[in-house]
């Protein structure tokens, strides 16, 4: 027998993926406690939680409803998974825009050790924003080596990639791509990431974002690094 926290589970997925969407109506706690095989206190637990995370809300004489905005910013990471999942990018109200490809020498420390090359060697940096319901949420920033590039030239080209590098490296090399431990770290925006978030703050304010990187591999050695810097007040799921 499922537990709430499993119930939970399911209609988050759900949330995520955009099988239900803001406004929907969730199934009636008799409803789901049939088709979960659970006691109607089950899925009242189950609920309650969901409500907790601001992805669900009660409206009077309506029932329980999909949040009209998700609390919880999709990050580059758990769109991947999305997109295995149901082979959609964007969940409801989701889009980004700001799309550059860029050639450039990387001298960033961080993304030279993640990607295992030296200081001013040229790499491909992609960066878009992701938007909710036309609201900045995030930029992504995706860097990847020249090794990956030649297995994978659309990486540098403009047109958005539809498909994840890594199903594309895999079926040109026979090679598996694994991602590696998702960290977090806080610093200070830059002025790009001010802008392409549409902060409204004073010149020269200092202001704090949470950055969240994983690094991708295959057998042998690093192929891609991706950094998804959040909007402050934003929430996002840690796994």
């Amino acid at each position: 027998m499922l537990g709430y926290a499993e119930i939970a589970t399911h209609f988050r997925r759900q949330i995520a993926d955009g099988e239900l969407n803001p406004g929907d109506e969730m199934p009636s706690y008799n409803k789901a406690a049939e088709q979960f095989g659970v006691n109607r206190t089950t899925v009242i637990r189950a609920y309650d939680l969901l409500k907790t995370e601001g992805l669900i809300v009660s409206r009077s004489g309506v029932g329980t409803v999909v949040a009209a905005r998700p609390a919880v910013v999709i990050s580059g990471v758990d769109r991947l998974d999305r997109l295995h999942r149901t082979g959609r990018r964007y969940g409801a109200g989701e889009d980004s825009t700001g799309h550059r490809v860029m050639r450039r020498s990387v001298v960033d420390g961080r993304v030279c050790q993640a990607l295992d090359v030296e200081p001013g060697e040229e790499v491909v940096i992609r960066i878009r924003t992701f938007r909710q319901d036309g609201r900045p949420t995030s930029v992504g920033v995706s860097v990847y080596p020249p090794r990956t590039v030649a297995e994978v030239p659309e990486l540098a080209e403009e047109e958005r990639m539809e498909r994840y590098f890594g199903d594309i490296y895999t079926e040109r090399t026979g090679r598996e791509v694994t991602k590696g431990q998702r960290t977090a770290h806080a610093r200070q925006a830059s002025q790009d990431e001010i802008d392409a978030l549409q902060l409204d703050v004073p010149a020269h304010m200092a202001v704090a974002v949470l950055v969240t990187n994983v690094t991708f591999h295959d057998d042998k050695g690093p192929l891609g690094y991706w950094e998804d810097v959040y909007a402050p007040g934003e929430q996002i799921p840690v796994s």
